[in-house]
C-alpha cells in the first residue's frame, strides 16, 4: 500500500514538471514568433527608443532638481574715471544672468556657447557700487548670488602739493636733491619716469642726481581711477 502511496505521488510530481516544461517552450516559442514576425532590428529599436525615453526622464529631472553653477564677473581694475563701463562674466551656457548693481536689477543677458556674458554700457554713480549676479535655468531655477564686486567711480584728479621745493623754479648748490611732495592715499608717483616710494598719508620722496646748469622735473601723480595730475619744476645746480 505505501508503494502504492510514493508511485502516485511521483507521477504527480512529474505531470508538475511536465507542464512546467511545457509552459516554458510555449513562452520560447512565442518569442521566436514574435521576433520572426517584427524583426530583430525592430525590437533593438524598441529597446533603444525605451532607452532615450529614460534617458530624457532623467535628464529633465536633474535639470529641475540641480541649479545652475553660481556666475563670476570680471573686472580687471577696481576704480575707473569713465561713467560708462561694459561688464563681463562666465556662467555656465544656455542660462540667463541678471545682473544687479546695489541690489538693484540692472538688466538680463544670455550666455553664448562658451558660457561668456557681457553687460554693455553699465552707468555708475560717483562713489562706490556693488555689482552681484545671478544666473537662471530654462526651467527658473536660479543658482547662489555670486560674489560682490565692487567699482569705485571717481573722475576727479588726485591732489599734488609740492614741499620741496615748493617753488616752480630753484637754484641749489648741491648735485644731490630730494623731490618732496604730498598728494593723497593710494596713488602712484613717478619723478621724470622714476617711481617714488609713497606712504599711506600719500606723502612721497626720491633722490635726483643733478646735472649742471637747469634739470627740468616732471612729477605725475596718478590715482587708481586713471585720473592724473601733472606738474613740472626747473632746479638749477650752480658750483
Amino acid at each position: 500500500m505505501a508503494e502504492f502511496t510514493r508511485s502516485r505521488l511521483d507521477k504527480k510530481a512529474e505531470d508538475e514538471i511536465t507542464k512546467k516544461t511545457i509552459f516554458l517552450g510555449l513562452i520560447t516559442v512565442l518569442v521566436l514568433v514574435l521576433t520572426v514576425v517584427f524583426g530583430l532590428p525592430l525590437l533593438v529599436r524598441f529597446s533603444i527608443l525605451l532607452g532615450d525615453l529614460k534617458n530624457k526622464q532623467d535628464s529633465e529631472i536633474v535639470e529641475k532638481v540641480i541649479p545652475p553653477m553660481m556666475p563670476r564677473l570680471i573686472l580687471p581694475f577696481e576704480a575707473t574715471n569713465s561713467a560708462r563701463i561694459d561688464l563681463r562674466g562666465v556662467a555656465e551656457k544656455g542660462v540667463s544672468i541678471e545682473l544687479l548693481k546695489n541690489d538693484v536689477s540692472v538688466g538680463k543677458v544670455e550666455t553664448d556657447e562658451a558660457g561668456e556674458f557681457v553687460f554693455k554700457d553699465i552707468f555708475l554713480e560717483a562713489g562706490e557700487s556693488i555689482f552681484t549676479a545671478v544666473a537662471i535655468s530654462k526651467a527658473g531655477d536660479s543658482s547662489e548670488i555670486s560674489k560682490e564686486l565692487t567699482l569705485a567711480y571717481d573722475n576727479e584728479v588726485p591732489p599734488l602739493t609740492m614741499t620741496n621745493p615748493s617753488e616752480a623754479s630753484v637754484k641749489v648748490e648741491s648735485d644731490d636733491f630730494d623731490v618732496v611732495g604730498v598728494s593723497e592715499k593710494g596713488v602712484s608717483v613717478t619723478v621724470n619716469g622714476r617711481v617714488a616710494m609713497v606712504d599711506d598719508s600719500g606723502s612721497f620722496k626720491l633722490k635726483l642726481q643733478l646735472a649742471i646748469g637747469k634739470n627740468e622735473v616732471e612729477i605725475i601723480v596718478r590715482d587708481l581711477a586713471g585720473n592724473e595730475t601733472k606738474k613740472k619744476i626747473e632746479i638749477t645746480y650752480d658750483i
